[in-house]
């Protein structure tokens, strides 16, 4: 397993795992807000790498031989005038995606990814790392902890109608 950067000739592999992670959060999601529009595949990507590139951010992908069986995507976290008021902000890096290939997990290449985004991180003065994970995305929340990662925020949900 290697980790590269992520080049133009990976880009149809990275949409479409970011397209087999969306396709899962729809189906896991019991609230049914999330949803796989026909711009997604295209749209998603394209801001994730604008987000990446205007934040100090990297893209980081896991091959098996050729084929890409994984994405990472990170930047630096941006504060505004009132988060300054409320939170010390320390300089925080951002998961904002990481997928491997429902076919190749157990095979060690999300632990590679993270791994080589924490140490990005690192590179650039970060002290924290954050990400989202859904509630109900039970195996990534225990991938997660057993990688030291901890419970700081919840956010809670309630359908009113």
């Amino acid at each position: 397993m290697q980790i590269v950067e992520l080049t133009t000739q990976y880009e149809n592999e990275v949409k479409n795992l970011l397209v087999e992670l969306q396709e899962y959060v729809v189906e896991i999601d019991k609230f049914k807000l999330n949803l796989l529009s026909p711009k997604y595949r295209e749209g998603y990507f394209k801001n994730m790498v604008k987000e990446c590139k205007k934040n100090s951010g990297k893209i980081f992908c896991a091959l098996s031989g050729s084929k890409v069986v994984g994405v990472i995507a990170g930047y630096v976290e941006r504060y505004c005038k009132k988060d300054l008021l409320v939170y010390s902000c320390p300089k925080k890096g951002i998961v904002a995606e990481l997928i491997v290939s429902k076919n190749s997990r157990k095979e060690g290449a999300g632990k590679l990814l993270l791994n080589k985004m924490e140490e990005y991180f690192k590179s650039i003065g970060c002290s924290f790392i954050q990400l989202d994970v859904m509630e109900d995305n039970t195996p990534a929340k225990k991938f997660y902890y057993s990688n030291g990662y901890e419970k700081r925020m919840l956010t809670l949900f309630k359908k009113i109608q």
